[in-house]
């Protein structure tokens, strides 16, 4: 069974699909955007490796001609080096105006290949297959695209709607654990910033859900998708209530960066341990009871997260150090720091009222329980 969501943005509006065998039926799919039978796939190594076959087989069922790039795998590749190899393959292609991008991989891919298609002939559409989770719920839906500088994470990029997402929910069977639990920790975001309910079904449905529960899985996906299609809907370009989204990420980004975008740390996993600084925060300044840091890093540990810093592998800097790398964060405005917060499981908010001693407290105690 696959599920039709809709992101609602007047004529860049799209859907998003959300079932089994999706790559199998991709010529199906993509073939009404297509004014040729030809498509140009950015991938990654590893995703090559298991799926592209897959991927080729199902566009050649529908006549579709496919070639394809395959970059290395991990967070690294977005880069500017690799970048232009991406955009100067597909010049090299002859990809016109009028022709498809196929993005088919994880964050990464989806991100470059996404922001190569926008700044292609001055932008050509594309298509996101997403293959990992976290991709799948997060990073292929909402039209951000970009590249890390050695600055920040994210901070060359476009706005770019793709114009078709396929989520195949079997894809998921082939990510070892540690990957899926890196996109879990952006599943349980939902939950966190704006639907309790979410997180209460979360709670009682996670383990099953990571033991491969397809159809538990398939409703994670959906559930997901539908809250970020109704933000995105309502804020295209992050004025506003999109900010939300980054519930965690001003933490996690920072993380990410002092551990070199390595595999020291998965983005997923900086999300995940990101919610759980930004709760306890939020308890320090008497925004929330401290009962919500307490379950949302109890509901991590269950399912096997990260939740600490001290889960972090390897030195990380001192406090003022990680202040200073959230200052290079996207969330800046007029030199303040913007941070999400929250007042309960399921009501978070955006602001820059925020006494930033009380978050280098909370950072040099999370720092000194490493030591511990």
């Amino acid at each position: 069974m696959t599920e039709t969501l809709r992101v609602d943005l007047q004529d860049r509006s799209y859907d998003i699909r959300v079932g089994s065998d999706l790559i199998a039926r991709a010529g199906a799919e993509i073939a009404p955007l297509l004014s040729r039978p030809r498509v140009a796939v950015l991938t990654d190594e590893t995703v090559a490796d298991l799926h592209l076959d897959a991927l080729k087989a199902g566009l050649a069922a529908d006549g579709i001609e496919m070639t394809a790039l395959a970059l290395p795998s991990g967070e690294a590749t977005k880069c500017w080096a690799q970048f232009s190899r991406a955009v100067e393959w597909l010049l090299d292609q002859q990809v016109e105006r009028n022709d498809v991008v196929i993005a088919f991989g994880g964050g990464v891919i989806g991100d470059l290949g996404g922001f190569a298609a926008a700044v292609l002939r001055r932008g050509v559409r594309f298509v996101q297959i997403p293959t990992t989770l976290l991709a799948q719920v997060d990073s292929s839906v909402g039209g951000k695209t970009g590249i890390n500088a050695p600055q920040g994470k994210n901070l060359i990029g476009a706005f770019h709607q793709p114009s078709l997402v396929l989520a195949d929910i079997d894809v998921l069977d082939t990510l070892n654990p540690r990957d899926f639990l890196a996109g879990y920790g952006e599943v349980i975001k939902y939950g966190l910033l704006g639907d309790a309910d979410f997180f209460d079904w979360l709670e009682q449905n996670g383990p099953a859900l990571a033991d491969g529960d397809t159809t538990l899985r398939a409703e994670a996906v959906r559930r997901s998708c539908q809250n970020k299609a109704d933000i995105v809907a309502a804020d295209e370009t992050e004025q506003g209530v999109r900010a939300l989204l980054n519930l965690g990420h001003t933490f996690g980004h920072a993380l990410e960066a002092a551990t070199g975008y390595s595999d020291r740390l998965l983005h997923g996993e900086g999300v995940a341990i990101g919610c759980a600084l930004a709760f306890e925060v939020s308890a320090r300044l008497g925004l929330c009871s401290q009962e919500c840091p307490s379950r949302v890093r109890a509901h991590f540990k269950v399912m096997g997260l990260k939740t600490d810093l001290a889960d972090v592998p390897g030195d990380l800097p001192d406090a003022d150090r990680l202040i200073a790398l959230m200052g290079q964060d996207k969330k800046v405005v007029d030199g303040t720091l913007r941070f999400i917060l929250a007042r309960d499981i399921g009501n978070a908010f955006i602001t820059s009222d925020v006494d930033i001693s009380t978050v280098r407290s909370v950072l040099s105690e999370a720092l000194e329980n490493r030591q511990s």
